[in-house]
């Protein structure tokens, strides 16, 4: 799979269980932590107590914290780590006992990549598990670029598109360099176990075929997807019932 022109043709995986092409094949990401200090205690601290999360290549910025009273102005914060952590629970996390009959809050905030692509949006996955023991899955959109506005469904309509296939590139005039926002579950049952993490998706840009197109001067399989959305996702955040 090093740089070639001929690497997209030949096959990631050929058997006879089935066959996954070359031009399928996503470039690696990255994982990330929030250690206390750049050592190698801390940052093994970190990977144990799960504070971490990954991408799927840029060096987006990202922090998500649980909590029982995070408020409409924490989302508004310059330092919401500061915040996030005199209020709540980091990533990884689980969310301590409820105090009241209030629903969890989370304290969302996202920064694009220096030297990448915009973002579009922030989404919180939830999923549960109901009294008859079946599992669930939801996901909200909880903060977005450009002005958009959400439908009847709770959906936000998609960003847009400013990739150039010809010059494999596009322009950050969509999105917004950063995101942030509380979000309280508005389906909250507090008899249900829980989890929920986030996902911050940035604007379209072109995948590496592309880029080999254009390096190479070759052509591409009609079937082949050119364009994506990068992104992150972080570790869940729990949420468990009190006994008894």
């Amino acid at each position: 799979m090093e740089p070639s022109p001929t690497r997209i043709e030949h096959p990631f995986i050929a058997s006879d269980l089935g066959r996954i092409e070359g031009h399928q094949v996503v470039a690696s990401g990255y994982t990330a932590v929030w250690a206390t200090e750049n050592t190698r205690s801390a940052i093994f601290d970190a990977f144990k107590r799960k504070e971490t999360y990954a991408t799927t290549g840029p060096r987006i910025g990202l922090r998500f914290f649980g909590g029982w009273d995070f408020g409409e102005a924490d989302g508004r914060s310059r330092n919401p780590a500061v915040l996030g952590y005199a209020k709540g629970v980091p990533m990884g996390a689980d969310l301590p006992q409820q105090e009241g009959d209030g629903a969890p809050s989370f304290l969302l905030a996202a920064l694009r990549d220096p030297i990448g692509a915009n973002l579009d949006r922030m989404q919180v996955i939830k999923g549960w598990m109901d009294a008859e023991g079946k599992l669930h899955e939801k996901v909200y959109d909880v903060a977005w670029s450009d002005g958009r506005e959400m439908d009847a469904n709770g959906k936000v309509p998609a960003v847009g598109n400013t990739v150039d296939i010809e010059t494999a590139s596009w322009s950050n005039t969509i999105g917004a360099s950063e995101l942030t926002s509380v979000w309280t579950d508005p389906d909250f049952d507090a008899t249900e176990p829980a989890f929920y993490y986030v996902r911050v998706l940035e604007i379209p840009t072109p995948r590496w075929v592309v880029y080999d197109k254009l390096r190479y001067d070759i052509e591409l399989p009609a079937e082949a997807q050119l364009i994506h959305q990068e992104r992150a996702y972080s570790s869940p955040i729990w949420y468990t019932p009190p006994k008894g």
